[in-house]
């Protein structure tokens, strides 16, 4: 899961590209990059860390131009080092420099086309620099030195057709203008802005509309499954839809847990869906689960506050904030073996113990992927005195990898994985454990859009929405991230990393 960004303005772009990344970190906190365009040269910062470690004075002014891209990484497909922060960029055609939200399904069968027939060369394990090969080739067939917006939208055709998985990308290319395109199925989230100033229209795409907000950019609308975007170095603005069949199929997490609340996607208000996810989790819990003796009920921070409270509501029961998070602790998943993480764990969470002493507390978190996380927070608030814990989960069990951008590939490493409800409650040892429906779930989104016609559900029931996906690529995505990883730091805790998503940010 990354953040993307991509502005053509009438005056320099670079504080306003800065200023969205920061608030779609949520969506990346691994690197951080930025790359503008200016008298027909790229200018270039990235590496690890967070947006504002990146970035210092004298980066930014050098990030000169009136067109750039900007990215914020979540480690997917590949390793995490600083080689293969975004954006990437080839001199070839054109010039091109390219950033990418999602995940590649095929990327293995087309790392061998791309040498074969292409002649190039892939120089990290990131599928976004395959991607950004891909699509540069497929320029390059136009022949064209000066590229008109249907030679354009016949590259992202050939893109489309090549390709499958999940996708969102924007691109600058010297001398012509800014590209963004969205994957078939509109897996991952892209949308586009405009902003009217004394010198012209400047054009701005992103993954969430709240990075439109933070710099003065309305709305305009999502881009469409399928669709591709480009405004021209002068800011004109070329749409169409550049693949056959098309149809919104989100990813239900980005609702879940990855989007902020403030943010709109596909017409869905996050904030809105996530109220709905509370109050259907909470007639659940009063219509089967009503013989609990719940006394409170108390967020894991913070995603699951929104949820939490409407549960509250819905119970008729007190909602009280029983943790306090640090904000200033590093993110846990750089800490090598388990002991340090869940020390880091403590570290991130404290408990308020009055309001857990001699209470029965029904804790609600967004949800469980490992376990480790909410074992441990159920160990704290017993600790604080809590007689009874109850544990409630705004999403479904999580029983299967994802293959489309959010780092979980393994089923092996998923508590759910194998296991009924009733043995998921014993390993975290609450006193009793109850999942949201996914039919509930996806209802819960879609009353904000009913023109939504499915949801990306793969991770809750295994039926992976582009159709390429069996128990062999599954197995094979396995054994390939063994392979490379296996034993290192950041393998042992990537998925430490995703359930701790809601603490850390």
């Amino acid at each position: 899961m990354c953040g993307i960004v991509g502005i053509v303005g009438k005056e320099q772009v670079n504080q306003s590209i800065y200023d969205a990344l920061i608030v779609l970190q949520h969506r990346g906190q691994d690197a951080a990059g930025i790359m503008t365009i200016e008298n027909n040269m790229f200018n270039l910062r990235k590496d690890n860390g967070l947006v504002r470690d990146v970035f210092h004075t004298r980066h930014m002014k050098r990030l000169s131009g009136k067109m750039g891209i900007g990215h914020c990484r979540y480690p997917t497909a590949g390793s995490s080092s600083s080689a293969e922060a975004q954006p990437f960029y080839v001199n070839s055609p054109f010039g091109i420099a390219f950033a990418h939200n999602g995940n590649l399904t095929n990327s293995h069968e087309l790392q061998d086309e791309v040498f074969r027939i292409a002649r190039r060369h892939i120089n990290t394990t990131s599928d976004s620099e395959l991607l950004l090969n891909i699509f540069a080739h497929a320029l390059h067939e136009t022949a064209a030195l000066t590229l008109h917006p249907d030679e354009i939208f016949t590259a992202v055709e050939k893109v489309h057709k090549k390709i499958r998985g999940a996708y969102a990308v924007v691109a600058a290319i010297i001398g012509q203008g800014m590209v963004a395109f969205r994957d078939p199925h509109g897996i991952r989230p892209l949308v586009l802005g405009k902003r009217t100033t004394a010198f012209g229209d400047e054009y701005m795409v992103a993954s969430e509309s709240v990075a439109l907000d933070a710099v003065g950019f309305k709305f305009i609308r999502d881009v469409a499954p399928g669709e591709a975007v480009y405004v021209t170095e002068e800011g004109e603005l070329f749409t169409k839809q550049c693949a056959k069949n098309a149809v919104c199929n989100p990813c239900i997490f980005e609702f879940v847990y990855f989007a902020r609340p403030d943010s709109f996607i596909d017409g869905v208000s996050v904030y809105a869906s996530r109220v709905n996810m509370g109050r259907k989790l909470g007639e659940k819990i009063k219509r089967e689960w009503a013989h609990l003796d719940i006394d409170v009920v108390i967020p894991i921070p913070e995603t699951s506050m929104d949820v939490a409270l409407q549960i509250a509501n819905t119970l008729n029961l007190p909602y009280r904030q029983g943790f306090v998070k640090n904000r200033y602790i590093g993110r846990t998943f750089i800490m090598p073996g388990q002991k340090m993480r869940r020390k880091s764990v403590r570290r991130k969470l404290n408990a308020i113990s009055s309001e857990f002493k001699g209470k029965n507390v029904l804790l609600v978190d967004d949800s469980i992927v490992r376990g480790t996380t909410s074992e441990q927070i159920i160990e704290m608030a017993r600790e604080s005195g809590a007689n009874k814990v109850y544990f409630a989960s705004a999403a479904p069990e999580i029983r299967f990898p994802n293959v489309y951008g959010i780092d979980m590939p393994s089923a092996n490493e998923l508590i759910a994985y194998g296991r009924e409800i009733e043995q998921i409650c014993e390993c975290i040892k609450a006193d009793g454990l109850i999942f949201q429906d996914i039919q509930d779930l996806v209802d819960a989104v879609k009353e904000e859009n009913a023109n939504i016609p499915r949801f990306e559900t793969s991770v809750f029931d295994g039926d992976y929405v582009t159709g390429d996906i069996d128990q062999e690529y599954l197995e094979s995505i396995d054994k390939a991230r063994g392979e490379s990883a296996k034993g290192t730091p950041r393998f042992q805790a990537e998925l430490s990393n995703l359930e701790m998503h809601n603490i850390d940010n």
